[in-house]
C-alpha cells in the first residue's frame, strides 16, 4: 500500500490536502526494468528482451575476438575496448574469452587475462590495476534460487564481484558472486574463492582460505 511515509514523506496533511499532485506522482513511479533488478541483485528474468539483445550484441563480439588471427592484436584490443564497460591501458585478453554482457565489466590498467576465461557479467565486475588472470579463471556474478520452486520460475540473481589491485588468481580459480578480492592478494590454482579476501595475503582451497599474510 503506497502513503507518504513510504514516498519518503512525513507530512500526511500535504498527503491528504494535495491529493492531485500525489496521484501524478504515483503515475509517475516506474516499475524497474530487469536490467535494473539484475545490477541490484534482485530476482529478474534474464530472457527479458533488452537484457537479450544486449547480450546477443556482446556474443557478436565474442566471436570476431575469439575467430580473430593470433597476428590481429590491434583487432583484438579494439573489439575487447568495445565489450567492456571500462579498461585501462596496457591490457592483454588471450581468446578465446566468454563473457555475458561485457559492459558490466571495468577494469584497469595492466589487465593480464590468459587463455579460456569466463566472466559471467551479469552484475558489477571490477578487476582493478595489474590484475592477472591466469588460463580457466572464472568469474561468477550470477546464480540461481535454492528455493526449488522459485528456481523453476526462470528468474535468476547477481551480485557484484570486486577484485583489487596486484591480485593474481592461479589458473582454475572461480570466484562466486557477491565476492571482494584485496589488493596484494595471490589465490592458488584450482581454489574456489566463496567470501571475501583481505589484503596483502595468499589464499588457497576449495573453501579458499588465507594460509599466509605477506
Amino acid at each position: 500500500m503506497i502513503n507518504a511515509n513510504s514516498l519518503g514523506f512525513q507530512s500526511l496533511k500535504l498527503f491528504k490536502f494535495c491529493p492531485n499532485h500525489w496521484a501524478v506522482v504515483i503515475k509517475n513511479m516506474k516499475e524497474k526494468t530487469e536490467r535494473e533488478k539484475m545490477l541490484n541483485n534482485e530476482l529478474y528474468l534474464a530472457t527479458d528482451q533488452e537484457l537479450t539483445r544486449m547480450h546477443f550484441g556482446a556474443r557478436r563480439l565474442l566471436n570476431d575476438f575469439n575467430c580473430s588471427l593470433p597476428d590481429e592484436l590491434d583487432r583484438q584490443k579494439n573489439i575487447v575496448a568495445n565489450l567492456f564497460g571500462n579498461i585501462g591501458a596496457n591490457f592483454t585478453v588471450r581468446p578465446p574469452f566468454y563473457c555475458d554482457y561485457g559492459c558490466h565489466i571495468f577494469a584497469g590498467n595492466n589487465l593480464y587475462i590468459n587463455y579460456d576465461c569466463t566472466i559471467l557479467d551479469c552484475n558489477t565486475v571490477h578487476l582493478g590495476n595489474d590484475v592477472l588472470l591466469a588460463p580457466k579463471v572464472q568469474i561468477y556474478t550470477a546464480y540461481h534460487p535454492t528455493d526449488p520452486k522459485l528456481r523453476l520460475s526462470g528468474q535468476e540473481l547477481a551480485a557484484p564481484v570486486s577484485i583489487g589491485d596486484n591480485v593474481w588468481l592461479g589458473g582454475g580459480v572461480i570466484v562466486c558472486p557477491g565476492v571482494l578480492i584485496g589488493s596484494n592478494v595471490t589465490i592458488g590454482a584450482g581454489s574456489v574463492v566463496t567470501k571475501d579476501i583481505p589484503d596483502n595475503v595468499i589464499a588457497v582451497g576449495n573453501p579458499c582460505q588465507v594460509i599466509k599474510k605477506i
